[in-house]
């Protein structure tokens, strides 16, 4: 899981309401100090920094004494004092003190972190909120629960290393996670559900799978694909270059790296730097940039030439690389890289075409998602960021509510995202549940007024004047990598038959048959003339027990079974297991293969 970066200011200040009924995200909050209160009592002199709720549970960062560190056998320890402490119910008390009261008393606990974040409060605050739990004390704005006996249904999880305020330039921190739920029964289904999620973690996977790897000599965040892992990349892609070629799009391909010049244009210098790898310099002095995005790239095609209307909308997509300098705390799997592969589209339309486009591409994008084997969506607004946005409010309004009057179409969920559009425009992504119930964030849409006007684009309309276009950015897949991983984690391994890297292993019961092999054979060319990847199971003595379960291990799809009585009884028919649904069945050998294509051709999900 990435680090968390936490606004550890936001800590502080006066008291926050407290609603009727405690929520989820008090309990957790309150779990998070009953565990800094659990710390303190068994690691006398502990530091204690921030800790917040988050979603699944809540976390706290610590220093330990004489610079100690956690190790698995405190984890339960710390639970179990946790327990002692929920059963005496000690009630959550909140008080509100002058500040220098609170940094008096905070200095005297040798609490550092609490001084630090109340000195960076702003001058005009006064007094801060601190809550006490019998005889622990924090820097709270709260809420909280009535006291430590609703925390009943708690779990001490995992220990990390993070930076102090996310800054790798600071020391190092022990953050513990927890999670906390408000009964048992919630706690025992999460916990399923985690474990679930251990086994479908795409990095396990992709090693036992020989899908992909990160090798030291390369770099964080910087995988290679395997011919396995290249070969369900490979599908992936040309599924998506098919269908966008049937829905209009012009297929375009643009370099890595750029001189600073444009990026300095379309404001990703300003706004973006953060992202950016360093720059290169070239050419006596020149510098170049690795490209973050693919966006100013298309602009500059566009840009190319004199444009007239009867030219729009202009459809542009590329699977595009760029590269992100993600923080080494951030970087995870295949879900957080440093070297992405963007489905990156870029249409460029007249302001009247906005939302038949908007419109199209949500149609287009839910139903290729849904081509892949996701089907669970709802749909999540963001608005304009309040101190890091271009532009007129007024563009912004009309932007959003294009893209709130197309979500509003389509018959799912739509949730609010204030402030989380990006610098140039407010945004659409389509969020899916995968098959244990996770959300992750998939396809975006933006509505773009600026980039036009920073690179000042035109077509000519129906009566000769110059327009400006609209712009809009869609990834589908977000990025290939990302999506990999999640599609890897949502099929547990087994990948629907036409995205699988072999689909049928076909294994002898008897290898030193010579009628046997050659029936393999045969059968093998026969699935391959039609289109479908057959494997032959060829290791010489290897009983034939271990090869099937050797290629249940490899998640392929079916596996076929022949020995010298199929041979002899000469009607063609083989024994086949079902790997996914744990399947066994005698079948004509034609007849499976016209199953097996018909799947392929249907791209049924599973």
């Amino acid at each position: 899981m990435p680090d968390e970066i936490v606004d550890d200011a936001a800590e502080a200040g006066a008291p926050l309401p407290a609603p009727p009924e405690p929520t989820l995200e008090i309990l957790r909050h309150s779990a998070a100090h009953l565990m800094a209160a659990a710390v303190v009592d068994l690691f006398p002199g502990a530091q204690y920094d921030v800790g917040p709720a988050i979603e699944d549970g809540f976390f706290y960062n610590f220093r330990l004494p004489e610079g100690r560190h956690f190790v698995d056998d405190d984890l339960p320890r710390i639970e179990t004092r946790m327990g002692e402490l929920a059963a005496r119910k000690i009630p959550f008390v909140q008080e509100e003190v002058p500040r220098q009261q609170a940094i008096d008393l905070f200095t005297a606990m040798h609490q550092d972190f609490k001084v630090d974040i109340i000195g960076r409060l702003p001058d005009d605050v006064a007094t801060v909120s601190i809550y006490r739990t019998g005889d622990f004390v924090d820097l709270c704005r709260g809420p909280h629960v009535p006291d430590t006996g609703w925390l009943k249904a708690i779990r001490v999880l995992r220990v990390a290393g993070v930076y102090w305020r996310g800054d790798a330039r600071n020391e190092q921190l022990q953050r513990v996670y927890g999670t906390a739920w408000f009964n048992k029964e919630e706690l025992d289904a999460y916990m399923h559900r985690l474990e679930e999620a251990r086994k479908r973690d795409h990095r396990r996977l992709g090693a036992e799978l020989d899908l992909f790897s990160f090798p030291d000599e390369i770099g964080s965040g910087l995988p290679v694909f395997h011919p396995n892992g290249g070969l369900v990349r490979k599908l992936m892609e040309d599924y998506s270059r098919q269908r966008h070629e049937e829905a209009g799009y012009s297929f375009v391909n643009t370099p890595h790296i750029t001189k600073e010049d444009l990026f300095k244009v379309s404001g990703h210098l300003e706004w973006f730097a953060e992202g950016m790898f360093p720059p290169m310099e070239l050419d006596e002095g020149t510098k170049y940039y690795l490209k973050p995005m693919n966006c100013p790239m298309h602009i500059l095609i566009y840009r190319s030439r004199t444009r007239s209307y009867r030219e729009l909308p202009l459809r542009l997509f590329e699977f595009g690389s760029v590269y992100r300098y993600e923080k080494s705390g951030v970087v995870h799997g295949l879900t957080r890289v440093r070297g992405l592969t963007m489905d990156d589209a870029h249409i460029f339309c007249a302001r009247e075409q906005m939302m038949g486009e908007l419109i199209s591409l949500l149609d287009f994008t839910l139903g290729l998602l849904r081509d892949f084997g996701l089907t669970d969506f709802y749909l999540e607004l963001s608005t304009r960021p309040e101190h890091k946005a271009v532009g007129a409010i007024e563009e912004w309004e009309v932007a959003t509510n294009a893209l709130r009057q197309a979500a509003e179409g389509r018959n799912l969920e739509l949730v609010l995202d204030e402030g989380g559009g990006a610098f140039y425009g407010p945004k659409i992504s389509v969020q899916a549940r995968d098959a244990i119930g996770r959300t992750w964030q998939m396809s975006t849409i933006q509505v773009d007024f600026q980039f036009p006007q920073r690179f000042d684009l035109h077509f000519i309309d129906d009566t000769g004047a110059e327009e400006q276009p609209i712009m809009i950015h869609r990834a589908l897949f977000g990025s290939i990598e990302r999506f990999f991983g999640i599609l890897l984690e949502h099929y547990a391994g087994h990948f629907p038959l036409w995205l699988a890297p072999v689909q049928c292993a076909i294994v002898p019961v008897q290898d030193d048959s010579e009628e046997v092999m050659a029936s393999i054979g045969s059968l093998a060319a026969d699935m391959r003339t039609r289109g479908l990847r057959a494997s032959v199971d060829e290791r010489h003595g290897e009983r034939m027990q271990a090869r099937v379960r050797d290629a249940e291990l490899k998640r392929i799809p079916y596996v076929v079974v022949i020995g010298k009585r199929d041979v002899e009884r000469g009607d063609g028919v083989v024994r086949v297991r079902d790997v996914r649904r744990n399947l066994q069945e005698d079948i004509s050998a034609g007849a499976l293969i016209d199953r097996l294509v018909a799947e392929v051709s249907e791209r049924r999900p599973e």
